[in-house]
Formats: structure tokens, C-alpha cells, sequence
């Protein structure tokens, strides 16, 4: 009987537990355990005009190799978007019609990006290919993060920017 009641107390905490984790979703909460950005609590905000360069953004990425290789090396995780990614938080720095150069560092309409260093390879040793630039075209972003090892549109180009979720907004974070 007292086995009994315990897995039925253990089942209603992790029905809880999974209710209270679906109504934050729902809320749009996110929990941020990526280094691109503080870890911690974000909220989605709605954003009502297309995004401009600055704005920190949840983003879904498209289904693609690039993307497809990102999660195998867990530079991404699992999620609710389309392919099963998770959203990325990143920075617009540029968006339709702007002209991106690759090479040591990412250039944008000819200025160069800071903190933008173009990585020959990830933490593990393992190559990443810088993507070849040009314009960004129409209903496509172009993403950034400060932090070295983000993996970021220095890598996987500009992105469409229908899988724009909203704007990011920090709620209870912590510096690493």
C-alpha cells in the first residue's frame, strides 16, 4: 500500500512537472544553456516589424545539412522547430540586400564585424567551413553572436527569416 501510494505521489509531481513545463513553453520561456548568450530564463517577445539589425532574436533554423550537422555535434540541441531543432538566440547584423564578405574575420557592406574571427575548427578539432559570402538575399538574416565559438551565420550563411519566433528577452540569466 505504501509503495502504492509513493509511485502515485511520484506520478502527479512528474504530471506537474510536465504541465508546468508546457504552459512556460506555451508562455514562450525558454531555458538558454547555450554559451552563444548568458544561460538562463529568456521569454520570446513578439516583435511587430520585420527584424533590423540589432535585435537579439529566437529564430528556428531551416532543416538542412548544416543545421542536420550542428545537432550530431551538439552545437545545437533537440527542440519544438521544424527538423526537431531547437531555436537559436542570435543577433541580426544584416539583413536583405546588405553584402557580406568572408575571410580572417566577416565584413558587412565593407566594414568589418567585431568580434567576428572566422574559426578554422570547433573546440574538438573538428573543420568548420566559413561560408563563401555575398548579399543577403530577400526574407533571409544574417546572424551573430559575440562569443568565439558560436556557431553562427559566419558558418551556415544567412538563414530565412520566417523562422522567426520573436524577440529575445532575458529574464533570469547568469554570466559563465
Amino acid at each position: 500500500m505504501r509503495r502504492h501510494r509513493a509511485i502515485t505521489i511520484i506520478l502527479i509531481a512528474v504530471a506537474g512537472l510536465v504541465a508546468l513545463a508546457g504552459i512556460a513553453w506555451l508562455g514562450g520561456l525558454r531555458l538558454n544553456l547555450t554559451r552563444s548568450y548568458p544561460l538562463g530564463l529568456w521569454r520570446i517577445e513578439r516583435l511587430e516589424r520585420p527584424p533590423a539589425v540589432g535585435d537579439l532574436i529566437f529564430i528556428c533554423p531551416p532543416d538542412t545539412a548544416a543545421f542536420r550537422m550542428a545537432r550530431q555535434r551538439f552545437y545545437l540541441g533537440q527542440g519544438l522547430c521544424p527538423g526537431w531543432f531547437s531555436p537559436l538566440i542570435k543577433t541580426v547584423v544584416a539583413t536583405e540586400g546588405q553584402a557580406i564578405a568572408i575571410g580572417a574575420e566577416v565584413s558587412i557592406d565593407g566594414r568589418i564585424l567585431p568580434h567576428s574571427d572566422v574559426q578554422p575548427g570547433d573546440a574538438a578539432g573538428r573543420a568548420l567551413t566559413a561560408f563563401a559570402g555575398g548579399q543577403i538575399p530577400a526574407g533571409f538574416l544574417f546572424l551573430h553572436s559575440d562569443f568565439a565559438g558560436s556557431y553562427d551565420s559566419r558558418y551556415f550563411g544567412p538563414i530565412p527569416a520566417a523562422g522567426l519566433l520573436g524577440r529575445a528577452h532575458p529574464l533570469l540569466t547568469f554570466d559563465p
